[in-house]
């Protein structure tokens, strides 16, 4: 044995790097959340204050802001979806 082991201190033994766990590991895995949050801040009141904020332009009888957050809001479900579907 070495003088080491007596003295106390034990040799240093490589650390494996911890798992990423904020941020994706596979391609689709980044871009689902890159595409969840891009669209998610449409959503968001800066946004909706100030892009959105219309009335006047009539879709099917809905008012423009309506039919903008569901289509932003189909839009966020359907990321979901496709992630789910590929595993991620």
């Amino acid at each position: 044995m070495s003088a080491a082991c007596f003295a106390g201190t034990l040799p240093a033994m490589p650390r494996p790097d911890p798992p990423r766990i904020l941020w994706p590991r596979t391609r689709n895995g980044r871009i689902a959340v890159v595409a969840f949050v891009a669209l998610f801040m449409l959503a968001m009141p800066p946004v909706t204050h100030t892009a959105l904020n219309r009335i006047e332009p009539i879709v099917l009888g809905i008012p423009f802001f309506y039919v903008a957050l569901f289509v932003v809001y189909s839009l966020l479900i359907g990321v979901l979806i496709w992630a789910y579907r590929q595993g991620l």
